[in-house]
C-alpha cells in the first residue's frame, strides 16, 4: 500500500506580506567629519581660520558619501560652523547630518521609510522581517510600526513561519 502525502505550504497561503527593512538601506559609504580637526589648540573654533578652511578644502572627496558631523572634543563650537559644513558638504554628499553614525543611519532610514505609501498595506497582515545581514536601527522598526498601524489589519515581527504579534486591529 502506497501512502501519498500532500504538503501544504501554510506560510505561502497565509496572505502575509513580508516587509524587509533592509530593502530601504542606502548602500553608500558612511563617514564622520569631526570638527575637532579645525579647532585652535583643541579648544575653540576661530572664525577666520575656519572660513579659510571652508574655502580651500577639497569637498569633492565626500561625493556620494553619507556624512555625520560631530565634535569629539569638549570645545566651544558655534552653531554657524556646523551650518557652514553642511552647506559645503551637501552639493557632494548623499546625506549630511549632525550626530554620530547611529544618528546618520536613523535619519537615512527615516527618509527612506517616509516614501512608503501606507495605503499600499491597507487591511493587510504585515510581517516586518526581523533578521538579516544589515543592522537596521530600532528607530526604523518603531517608524514602520507608527506608519502602518493606522491602516493594516495586523503587524507581526520576525519571519512568516515564526512571528511575534505586535498589533492586531479589533474589528
Amino acid at each position: 500500500m502506497e501512502i501519498q502525502e500532500n504538503f501544504v505550504n501554510k506560510v505561502a497561503n497565509s496572505g502575509l506580506i513580508t516587509l524587509n527593512l533592509e530593502d530601504y538601506y542606502h548602500p553608500g559609504e558612511r563617514v564622520v567629519y569631526d570638527i575637532k580637526e579645525n579647532l585652535f589648540h583643541g579648544l575653540m573654533l576661530r572664525e577666520k581660520d575656519f572660513r579659510e578652511f571652508i574655502k580651500t578644502h577639497d569637498w569633492s572627496q565626500y561625493q556620494d558619501k553619507n556624512v555625520a558631523i560631530i565634535c569629539s572634543a569638549d570645545a566651544i563650537v558655534p552653531t554657524w560652523a556646523y551650518m557652514l559644513l553642511a552647506n559645503r558638504l551637501k552639493p557632494y554628499a548623499n546625506e549630511v547630518v549632525f550626530g554620530n553614525l547611529d544618528t546618520l543611519e536613523a535619519v537615512m532610514f527615516s527618509k527612506a521609510l517616509s516614501k512608503i505609501n501606507p495605503q499600499d498595506y491597507a487591511n493587510e497582515r504585515v510581517v516586518v522581517k526581523g533578521c538579516g545581514d544589515i543592522d537596521v536601527p530600532v528607530s526604523a522598526y518603531v517608524e514602520i510600526t507608527n506608519l502602518l498601524t493606522p491602516v493594516v489589519k495586523s503587524i507581526m515581527f520576525g519571519e512568516p513561519c515564526s512571528t511575534v504579534p505586535v498589533f492586531k486591529r479589533k474589528d
